[in-house]
C-alpha cells in the first residue's frame, strides 16, 4: 500500500493483492520502521457498522475505515477510486483510495508485478 500525504489530502494506492486481502480478510496494512524503534502503521479496513469512509490517527496508526458495501463494490468491480471528505480543525481532510496501476514506462527499481494493468497500455502514452 502506498501512502501519499500532501497538505490536507491523504491518498492510498492498493495493489491487486491488497485489494484481494481487503475483500477476503477485511483489512490490509503497511508498516514503516523508523530509527529509534518507532513504527508508523497505515491500515485500511472494512466495517459493517459504519456507513461513511473515515480516517483517524492515534499512536502512530493511520486507520481508514470503509463501509462493507463500499469495499465490496470497489473490490469486485472496475471502479478505480473511492473518495471522501472529513472535517478537521480548520478545514477539510480529503481522502482518496485508488487501485494502483502499473506505469506505462517501466522505472528502474520499481516492482509493479502486482499492480493493476494500466488501461492505457499499448495506446502510445508514456505517462503513469
Amino acid at each position: 500500500m502506498k501512502l501519499r500525504i500532501k497538505g490536507n489530502a491523504l491518498r492510498l494506492r492498493l495493489t491487486q493483492g491488497e485489494i484481494r486481502a481487503l475483500a477476503e480478510v477485511g483489512k490490509v496494512e503497511s508498516r514503516t520502521e523508523f530509527p529509534g524503534g518507532a513504527t508508523l502503521v497505515c491500515r485500511l479496513r472494512k466495517d459493517d457498522l459504519v456507513n461513511v469512509i473515515s480516517v483517524s490517527y492515534k499512536d502512530n496508526l493511520i486507520e481508514v475505515v470503509i463501509p462493507v458495501a463500499h469495499a465490496k463494490r470497489w473490490c469486485e468491480t472496475e471502479q478505480v477510486t473511492l473518495s471522501a471528505q472529513q472535517g478537521v480543525p480548520g478545514g477539510t481532510l480529503q481522502l482518496v483510495l485508488e487501485k494502483d496501476y502499473a506505469c506505462l514506462v517501466p522505472r528502474p527499481g520499481e516492482d509493479e508485478s502486482d499492480h493493476f494493468p494500466h488501461p492505457g497500455a499499448g495506446q502510445g502514452s508514456d505517462r503513469c
